[in-house]
């Protein structure tokens, strides 16, 4: 499947509710003839509440937010077309103003590789769903994320750290991380 006919079908699932409303407003707000008002051009708004870019790769990459990841992912991997029943990788990011993660998507069957991002604003409490009843691997590599990057996951059956101790403080992946004792600054 093309990355055209992925992002049709997949931006098919949700579907954006203010489309309607927006095409409802422009149509009631129609000037009358002889007015002078001129009508500004309209933004185009994404008929789905996802983002897709292809941002220079071959794969399509998809943002969503935290509220529809755990049904997009779901979704991902149970519908018939797509299958992506493979979950390579999982990936926390420190954006900077945001915190997130990015999944990398595979369907053994249609051999289609899809990239998946979610970002959250909240620094002091990040908190995403799991996947990992979806995929298991995404278990360990959660727990990864939640020890480096602080961001927790609602439904983990295990989330505790991974790799540091639990007297550690703060995490070291974080753009804002400092620790004077273990740091080398050049």
């Amino acid at each position: 499947m093309t990355n055209e006919a992925l992002q049709e079908l997949i931006g098919s699932w949700f579907p954006n509710p203010n489309i309607e409303k927006t095409s409802e407003a422009i149509e009631g707000s129609e000037n009358e003839e002889g007015s002078e008002e001129k009508a500004l051009p309209q933004e185009p708004i994404n008929p789905s509440l996802l983002e897709f870019t292809e941002e220079g790769s071959q794969f399509l990459n998809i943002l969503v937010g935290p509220e529809h990841l755990h049904a997009l992912m779901s979704q991902l991997k149970s519908n018939t077309e797509t299958s992506f029943d493979y979950l390579f990788c999982l990936s926390g990011v420190d954006w900077g103003a945001e915190l997130g993660v990015v999944f990398h998507l595979e369907s053994t069957t249609h051999r289609h590789t899809i990239v998946v991002k979610v970002k959250t604003l909240d620094r002091e409490n990040p908190t995403l769903d799991t996947v990992s009843n979806i995929w298991a691997t995404a278990e360990f590599h959660e727990r990864e994320v939640f020890d480096f990057f602080g961001i927790t996951f609602t439904n983990h059956p295990n989330l505790k750290r991974l790799f540091l101790t639990d007297e550690w403080e703060g995490f070291p992946l974080r753009k804002d991380y400092t620790d004077e004792i273990n740091m080398v600054i050049k």
